[in-house]
């Protein structure tokens, strides 16, 4: 295949778009009319345009980077408290559960784009995700789904097929949870009979998981955006893949909580299910905080009822704490990898490919 014939996705649709070099032309030439604007005004317009539109979304990184860093500055002092009690390597194994806990996440995100249009790969994908999530640190749930959908846009991913993704994976997520949150039922009965509502939600969410609903949930997503609806129904092994991944991200947050825990107290083994229940619950809850950022306050306030029959009320507030310094940690980090894993696949994929170097670049608009 020639550079000539290359397709990409088009940004503003689903459909590919190919590029093509135009056949030459034997009409004569004409003479512009005089009304028409001169190309490098229209150039000169668009160029404009695409810097505005590149500085706007540097900004909101900064500006989403910065909210998240604050909540790790901010929590420092009551944090420092409790991490004196965990041991390093407890530490380092708890933190190590979180990022694995976020690859999870970001797998199952990456599961259902894939299956929505041509393949973007994990580098790019990772960063589009996770980069993207970091919005969540600012009051509002709309801004994590904005920068997502912007992200994507610089690598030619259509902002409808983006955010119908991150719907899905919400969506997808909180079934997961609530699955697990099972476990947690004990305590909710008991302590916390206000977030019994959220398993309301069960029933339905099973029922939109089904490949069917979810394709017509997509392609409604698509009209009402003004995009081509899915030319395919989402295949089912890809609904359960991306279920199954969710289910590993939150095992793996409930067993960063029980480890951490294990340093206060001996939680014991059977206590595993229900950390993974209460941070299941914890998160989802959280989610439905949308002034908030991040949820922050809501799945401390789980955690802490969690555990306030295992210790005291400041010792559960400092694991609450230490956990959500360890997940903003996390947040960043991981991020942060995405990023340079994307940088190195761009170069990599310019060296052994120059002439794709413009397929390769950012779109700006």
């Amino acid at each position: 295949m020639t550079y000539a014939d290359r397709t990409v996705e088009n940004p503003d649709g689903d459909a590919p778009a190919t590029r093509a070099n135009p056949a030459p032309s034997t009409a004569p030439a004409t003479a512009e009319p005089a009304h028409l604007e001169e190309p490098h005004t229209i150039a000169t317009a668009r160029s404009t345009k695409d810097r505005v539109l590149v500085l706007a979304r540097w900004v909101l990184i900064v500006v989403v980077v910065a909210a998240a860093s604050w909540q790790v500055v901010r929590q420092w002092d009551d944090v420092s408290v409790a991490l004196t009690r965990v041991h390093p390597l407890t530490a380092i194994l708890s933190f190590g559960l979180v990022l694995a806990g976020l690859v999870a996440g970001t797998l199952s995100w990456q599961t259902l784009l894939d299956d929505m249009g041509p393949k973007v790969g994990v580098a790019r994908g990772g960063q589009v995700c996770l980069v993207g999530q970091l919005g969540k640190y600012v009051p509002g749930s709309v801004w994590a789904y904005l920068l997502q959908m912007e992200l994507g846009r610089q690598y030619g991913i259509a902002r409808a097929r983006v955010f119908a993704t991150s719907l899905f994976a919400a969506g997808i997520g909180v079934v997961a949870s609530l699955v697990l949150g099972l476990g947690a039922l004990p305590l909710l009965l008991s302590d916390q009979r206000d977030l019994l509502w959220l398993f309301v939600l069960l029933p339905v969410g099973l029922v939109c998981l089904h490949p069917k609903v979810m394709t017509w949930m997509a392609s409604l997503v698509f009209r009402v955006l003004r995009k081509p609806p899915l030319d395919h129904m989402l295949r089912r092994r890809v609904v359960a893949r991306s279920f199954a991944w969710a289910l590993a991200s939150y095992v793996c947050f409930g067993l960063h909580l029980w480890l951490l825990a294990n340093s206060i107290v001996d939680p014991g083994v059977e206590m595993i299910l229900l950390c993974a229940g209460t941070i299941a619950i914890g998160m989802t809850a959280g989610l439905f905080a949308v002034v908030l950022p991040s949820g922050v306050g809501v799945r401390e306030a789980i955690i802490v009822a969690a555990f306030a029959t295992l210790m005291s009320t400041g010792e559960a507030t400092a694991l609450a704490l230490g956990s959500r310094m360890l997940f903003t940690m996390g947040d960043l980090a991981i991020a942060g990898a995405a990023t340079a894993l994307a940088v190195l696949a761009r170069r990599r994929f310019v060296d052994v490919d120059p002439t794709a170097a413009d397929v390769a670049r950012p779109v700006a608009g």
